[in-house]
């Protein structure tokens, strides 16, 4: 049965783009250690990456937040509205804008820096690690594409392991984990359509009957290219997956500050965002996809407290005045995990494909500096080479 989905979540039409230089300050989010009930004013904990937006001292007051959707059937089909457009947070880039970016030639590093830079793209391959249904692993594959162990669950992010992708140089580092060393995939996440994150000859790679997580209005184009167990969701909208011991793992699709084309007729036709995975334990992993700075992370921080850790674009932000409202740089990745109330990031969506005018080496460099300058503990930044893991151990260190 077909369900017809007419209404759509909280629009952010609301939400104005900012003048150059400028980021909205958005409301605290929940505390990795617990949430606010009833109005009730709760400590933020140091651990939390919004230790550092306020004195050590202060009180954060928070409404209680909204309780979770129930969990949608997976693989249900659902029908949409034709477009999305009143989702953007900002207008998209017109004819002066693009006949500005010609004239400047800036989506690409200079030649100097491609050729001192590149080689020193940290690219580290290693074991998958063994991993049990308590613990969270992630390993970083290369751009927006992470390998999360969750619940005893493997799922892929993204998933682009093909060296070049329509309309963009070929990567400049491997992919970080063989094809063949993946153990058996039981669920993808699709951000959004951009074909530097929804790559079809990868996930022709997969068993057509792999459960698929992707935006609302991109089923239609998993199905037909042989896919048999496609749930779409809206902002807000969560599913549930078996996982082996026989709890389950949670996916919540949640908004980002982004858009989506990928023919000339399509823009905005189906949805974009982030997702939210979280396992009986409690153990919860965002991935934020491809996003510009803004309000939303405040409010998915008060909807799932407790985000254990954040995997945060940091690159393809340059130049701003085009890139802002799109993509986060590194000092926007950090005060954005601030506001998830986020315990730990891991930066991504640099290294690998270079879509923006920055140098290879200079997102690592900022994000580093961003990450001291906010006083958050060193360990907690997770800036990983391609092809590297991190173990989030039972008991959440």
């Amino acid at each position: 049965m077909t369900e017809r989905t007419g209404q759509r979540s909280e629009r952010s039409s609301a939400a104005s783009p900012l003048p150059e230089g400028e980021a909205p300050r958005t409301g605290a989010a929940a505390p990795a250690g617990g949430s606010a009930v009833g109005g009730t004013p709760v400590d933020r904990p140091a651990s939390a990456c919004g230790a550092g937006r306020t004195g050590p001292t202060d009180v954060i007051v928070q409404p209680p937040p909204p309780a979770l959707s129930p969990p949608r059937p997976v693989g249900a089909r659902r029908i949409w509205p034709r477009s999305f457009a009143d989702r953007l947070t900002s207008p998209l880039p017109g004819v002066r804008a693009m006949a500005r970016l010609a004239r400047e030639g800036a989506m690409r590093p200079v030649s100097s820096a491609l050729a001192e830079e590149i080689p020193k793209l940290p690219f580290a391959p290693g074991p998958l690690p063994d991993v049990g249904p308590r613990t969270v692993a992630v390993t970083w594959a290369g751009h927006a594409s992470w390998v999360v162990r969750i619940g005893g669950l493997t799922v892929l992010t993204d998933p682009v392991w093909s060296r070049k992708i329509l309309g963009t140089p070929a990567r400049v580092t491997p992919v970080g984990v063989a094809w063949r060393d993946l153990p058996p995939v039981d669920a993808v996440v699709i951000s959004h359509n951009h074909y530097d994150h929804l790559d079809l000859p990868t996930l022709r790679r997969l068993p057509r009957d792999t459960p698929l997580f992707v935006p609302a209005g991109l089923g239609d184009w998993c199905r037909r290219r042989g896919f048999t167990t496609v749930t779409e969701l809206d902002w807000w909208e969560g599913a549930e997956l078996p996982a082996p011991d026989g709890a389950r793992v949670r996916f919540d699709f949640v908004p980002a500050h982004h858009w989506s084309k990928r023919t000339l007729t399509d823009t905005c036709h189906s949805l974009w965002g982030g997702w939210v995975l979280t396992d009986r334990h409690g153990h919860r992993v965002y991935f934020a996809g491809d996003t510009g700075y803004g309000h939303w992370f405040g409010e998915i921080g008060r909807r799932y407290p407790g985000i254990d850790l954040a995997l945060m674009p940091i690159g393809a932000y340059d130049p701003r005045w085009m890139l802002r409202p799109v993509h986060t740089d590194p000092e926007e990745a950090v005060l954005a995990c601030q506001d998830l109330g986020a315990r730990r990031m891991a930066p991504m969506h640099w290294a690998t494909f270079l879509l923006s005018g920055e140098p290879p080496l200079e997102p690592l460099i900022r994000v580093r500096a961003a990450w001291r300058k906010a006083e958050l503990p060193a360990e907690d930044l997770w800036d990983l080479p391609v092809g590297a893991s991190r173990v989030l151990e039972q008991d959440g260190s």
